[in-house]
C-alpha cells in the first residue's frame, strides 16, 4: 500500500517504530500532489522546501531521542482562511493577494507544538462563500471521485487533498456546513465542534457566530486525535470555553448498546435523493443491529433555517468585510486620486467575486435602517426557535441521526448561475450551525454513479465523544473508509 493511502495514526504507529521515516512520508504526500493536482487544483500555495527541511530536522530529532509530540511527523493541510505566521493567506480572494499574517491561528500553534508539519493551503469558495469551491479567485477544485462533479465547499480544497492521499488530514471551517457538505461528498470525515469548543482566533472571519474550526480526515480516529489536540480555551477568543478537554480517542470503542438515536423525520423529506435515503436508512440499520435504539423526533422549525442562515451569515460578513477596503486590509487601489469612497467602490468591486459582492449587498440591505428589525432581528429570534428544537429533541434521544446532504455531489458549473438553488444544498446542515451543536459527516454508501453519500451523526452541546464513538463503530462496521478515488471523470 502506498504511504499516502494508511491512516494518520497508522503512519504515527510506523515512525514511532522506525518503520518508515518522516521525510519518507512527506516525500510521499508532496509526489501525490505533483501527480494530481492539475486534475484536482486543491492548493492554493505549498510549502515543499521548508517542508522537507523540518521532515529532515525531525528525522534526526528521533535519532536522537523518542520524545515526540502526538502529531509528531504527520503532514496536514490547512484551509486558506487559517492564518499561519509567514505564509500566504489570501481566503480564495485576489484583495488578499500576498498577504502573510504575522501570526499562527491557535490551532495551528497547536498542531505545530504536536510536531504535525503544514504542506500547505488549500482552495476554497472566495471567504467561505460558497458550497462548491467553484467561488475561488484561484478557479476550482474538482472531486477526486468524479472529476466532472464539485467537491463540495466552502472547504473543498481540504476534503479533496484528503480523499485523494495529497494531505493526511486537513483543517477545515464550518459556518453552515462548509466541513460536513465537501466531507460527504468526497468520502472523508468532516467533523464541526461546538461552537466555542475550538478557538477562532487566527481564523479569518465570515460569520462570527456561525463559525467553527474543525479536521478533514480520513477516518474517525485521526478526527477524534485532531480535535483533542486542537480544543480548549483559547484567553486570546472570548467565546471560546473554559471546559474539560475530554480524551476522544479513549472512548471510541465503548458499547453503543444503551444509546438512543433520534430520527428527524423533517431530515428526511421532499428534496432528499432516493439513493441518499436508502443508504442512510441502511447505516441506521446497521447501528440497530449494534443495539441502538430509535425514535422519531422532529425539528419543526427546520423549514425556516436556509431564510434564518443566510440572512445571518449576510449581515455578518456585510459587517466583516467592511474592513477590506484597501487602505487598512486589502489591495490598495491604483488610483487615490479621487475621493474615499469611489477608491473603496474601484477596490472593491475589482477584488471581490460575484458571490462576495452579492451577500455584502444583501447583508447591507438588511442592516439598513427600515429594515434591521424586520429582518435581522426577527432571524434572531427563529434561530432561538431552531436551538430550542434540538434541545426539546435531545430530551428524547442521545444523537441524531439523517443525511449530511439531500444529494451526492453535483456536476460542475451547474448550480453556479443559480445561487437560490445553491443555498437550498445547505438544508441539512446550517440549522446545525445556527444551533452551535457538534455534528460529522462520515462515508455511508455510494450511489449509482460511484459518488460518496454522508451520514451525519448529530449531538447535543459538547457532546463530540458521543458522536464520534458511534460515528467509530458505524464506520467499523461498514468498512468502506479505506476505498480510494478513481481520479476521473465520471468515476469508476
Amino acid at each position: 500500500m502506498e504511504i499516502y493511502n494508511y491512516m494518520g495514526y497508522e503512519l504515527l504507529e510506523k515512525i514511532k517504530k522506525k518503520e518508515i521515516t518522516i521525510q519518507e512520508v512527506v516525500q510521499s504526500t508532496y509526489d501525490r500532489i505533483e501527480s494530481t493536482e492539475q486534475l484536482l487544483h486543491s492548493f492554493v500555495n505549498l510549502s515543499k522546501n521548508k517542508t522537507l527541511e523540518k521532515a529532515k530536522e525531525y528525522d534526526l530529532h528521533l535519532k536522537k531521542s523518542n520524545l515526540a509530540g502526538r502529531l509528531f511527523g504527520l503532514p496536514f493541510a490547512n484551509k486558506d482562511l487559517i492564518c499561519i505566521g509567514g505564509f500566504p493567506t489570501t481566503c480564495g480572494s485576489k484583495i488578499l493577494e500576498g498577504f502573510r499574517p504575522p501570526y499562527n491561528a491557535f490551532v495551528i500553534e497547536h498542531l505545530l507544538k504536536e510536531g504535525a508539519i503544514h504542506i500547505g493551503n488549500t482552495n476554497m469558495d472566495e471567504f467561505a462563500m460558497g458550497g462548491s469551491t467553484e467561488n475561488s479567485s484561484y478557479g476550482p477544485t474538482y472531486n477526486p471521485w468524479d472529476l466532472s462533479k464539485v467537491p463540495g465547499g466552502s472547504s473543498g480544497g481540504s476534503a479533496a487533498a484528503v480523499a485523494s492521499g495529497q494531505s493526511i488530514f486537513a483543517l477545515g471551517s464550518d459556518t453552515g456546513g462548509s466541513i460536513r457538505c465537501p466531507a460527504a461528498f468526497c468520502g472523508v470525515v468532516g467533523l464541526k465542534p461546538t461552537y466555542g469548543r475550538v478557538s477562532r482566533y487566527g481564523l479569518v472571519a465570515f460569520a462570527n457566530s456561525l463559525d467553527q474550526i474543525g479536521p478533514i480526515t480520513k477516518c474517525v480516529y485521526d478526527s477524534a486525535l485532531i480535535l483533542e489536540i486542537i480544543s480548549g480555551k483559547d484567553p486570546l477568543d472570548s467565546t471560546s470555553v473554559d471546559k474539560k478537554v475530554d480524551k476522544y480517542t479513549s472512548e471510541l470503542k465503548e458499547p453503543i448498546n444503551k444509546k438512543v438515536l433520534g430520527i428527524p423525520k423533517e431530515f428526511f423529506g421532499e428534496g432528499i435523493e432516493k439513493e441518499v435515503k436508502k443508504s442512510v436508512y441502511k447505516s441506521i440499520e446497521k447501528l440497530e443491529s449494534l443495539g441502538t435504539t430509535t425514535v422519531e423526533v422532529s425539528i419543526p422549525h427546520l423549514e425556516y433555517t436556509i431564510a434564518t442562515y443566510y440572512l445571518l451569515c449576510m449581515c455578518e460578513a456585510s459587517s466583516n468585510l467592511a474592513r477590506y477596503d484597501g487602505l487598512r486590509y486589502g489591495k490598495v487601489s491604483d488610483d487615490l486620486s479621487s475621493d474615499v469612497y469611489s477608491a473603496f467602490s474601484r477596490t472593491r468591486g475589482a477584488n471581490f467575486g460575484p458571490e462576495v459582492r452579492r451577500r455584502i449587498y444583501l447583508g447591507t440591505y438588511a442592516l439598513s435602517a427600515g429594515y434591521y428589525d424586520m429582518f435581522y432581528i426577527k432571524a434572531l429570534k427563529v434561530r432561538s426557535l431552531i436551538r430550542n428544537d434540538f434541545v426539546e429533541a435531545f430530551k428524547k434521544c442521545d444523537s441524531l441521526v439523517c443525511p449530511t446532504m439531500p444529494s451526492t455531489a453535483f456536476k460542475v458549473g451547474s448550480l453556479i448561475e443559480d445561487p437560490l438553488e445553491m443555498y437550498t444544498q445547505d438544508i441539512l446542515t446550517c440549522s446545525i450551525n445556527l444551533a452551535g451543536i457538534p455534528a460529522l459527516s462520515i462515508p455511508c454508501g455510494f450511489d449509482s454513479n460511484n459518488l460518496p453519500i454522508g451520514i451525519q451523526i448529530i449531538g447535543d452541546y459538547f457532546d463530540e465523544n458521543g458522536i464520534l464513538n458511534i460515528a467509530y463503530q458505524l464506520e467499523q462496521e461498514l468498512g468502506i473508509y479505506r476505498k480510494t478515488p478513481p481520479l476521473k471523470a465520471g468515476g469508476s
